[in-house]
């Protein structure tokens, strides 16, 4: 099965409401979905016999921040994306899904975003999870053990933020 016939299965289902947008144009198709969507979304393509997407290969935060000052039209505005990369070993088929979600919690400088985690329905996101919550930043509702998993549990911010400080000295140890 196809992405646009996965897209269209997901829409009958869910509606336009939760299925944003069906991307065909790159070699990599996705599917956007809204973040309170996503874990009804989850389970039924893990669990309707025809997607069996059984599989959760990776998933991954993305921040879209352009701090290059050359780059001034960029043809979006800063937020952060969820990707989550699935594969059906019965059906041979895979996806790509997409949430978007703002850069900080209700606009407010610090306060980390919000999305459920989707460890109950694929045990690998446990550890997928967590390393987007420290490098990302990027909080897991529901999830079973949030807490860094590469960064010292004392470690402030999230270092694949585009907007990251990295700190000039941790513990007496002089940085960059």
């Amino acid at each position: 099965m196809n992405s646009s016939e996965i897209h269209k299965r997901l829409v009958d289902k869910f509606g336009t409401d939760a299925i944003v947008a069906l991307n065909t144009e790159g070699i990599d198709h996705w599917i956007e979905v809204t973040p309170q969507s996503l874990l009804e979304v989850a389970g039924y393509l893990k669990s309707d016999e025809r997607l069996k997407f059984d599989a959760l290969n990776n998933l991954c935060g993305v921040d879209y921040l352009e701090t290059d000052p050359k780059a001034k039209n960029v043809p979006y505005e800063p937020h952060l994306e969820m990707v989550y990369h699935l594969y059906s070993y019965t059906h041979k088929h895979w996806l790509t899904l997409k949430v978007k979600l703002p850069r900080w919690k209700n606009d407010v400088a610090g306060e980390l975003p919000e999305i459920d985690s989707v460890a109950r329905v694929w045990a690998i996101a446990d550890w997928h999870e967590r390393e987007t919550y420290d490098l990302v930043g990027i909080r897991f509702v529901g999830h079973p053990n949030l807490k860094r998993i590469l960064c010292p549990e004392d470690w402030e911010g999230h270092p694949l933020r585009k907007d990251y400080d990295f700190p000039l000295e941790y513990h007496g140890v002089r940085g960059m």
